[in-house]
């Protein structure tokens, strides 16, 4: 499921920063897209999360260091409730490798941007997310990743990836390093719809919510170094 509902046409967002001229800043610039809707704007951890549960946004534009509730407590909270299934956690960070973001993609964030990202990028990476889509660059992802695994023993492999088809197992290793289903299909020689297919597929077995957790367990099971067994 995606954050959008099939009849929605307008992605409502949530601005999350304990600067108000950073919030004012995002507010403006996103209220002049058509398909934008400002739900609320939050300065602490408890209010963003307060305001989740009272308006359930598409989408939450996430600082990480705020008062009385960080970014990373405010996301595990979000993705905690299922009443909040569908919104979308996006951290908007002042460093591409901040130590915060590592956790907060653990806890359950669908990506991250940097705040000097280009007005253009951010708009399309709203609309991205809020599509179901993964919000990493291949190479941020590989960075950043790497950090993740960086002295971790490989945990055991859930029994579910043993339902995997062996197709549905080529496809998660792409999607570990960061490709997008256009890439995928590229490389495996499918089509786009195929390619997301199969993602959408690999998503229901392992349980994931979206692409970016498929990328933290691939790194946490060891798959991408050691590739998967036969």
């Amino acid at each position: 499921m995606t954050a959008i509902d099939a009849g929605s046409t307008r992605i409502r967002v949530a601005i999350a920063d304990d600067q108000q001229l950073i919030r004012g800043g995002f507010r403006a610039l996103l209220e002049a897209e058509p398909d934008l809707e400002i739900v609320g704007e939050a300065g602490t951890g408890a209010e963003i999360v307060a305001l989740v549960a009272a308006t359930r946004p598409d989408v939450v534009l996430m600082d990480i260091r705020m008062p009385d509730g960080d970014g990373i407590w405010a996301t595990e909270r979000i993705v905690a409730d299922a009443r909040s299934s569908g919104t979308r956690i996006v951290i908007v960070t002042t460093f591409e490798l901040d130590d915060y973001v590592i956790g907060a993609i653990r806890a359950g964030a669908s990506g991250f941007l940097v705040k000097d990202t280009e007005p253009v990028e951010l708009i399309r990476a709203i609309r991205l997310v809020a599509r179901g889509d993964a919000l990493l660059s291949p190479g941020v992802t590989r960075s950043l990743l790497s950090r993740v695994a960086d002295g971790m023993r490989p945990t055991t492999a859930p029994p579910e990836l043993a339902a995997l088809t062996e197709r549905e197992r080529e496809v998660l290793l792409k999607v570990a390093t960061g490709q997008s289903n256009d890439e995928i299909a590229r490389e495996l020689h499918l089509s786009p719809l195929t390619a997301k297919t199969h993602v959408s597929r690999i998503l229901t077995k392992l349980g994931a919510r979206d692409r970016v957790q498929l990328v933290v367990m691939a790194y946490e099971w060891g798959l991408v170094r050691a590739g998967f067994q036969k």
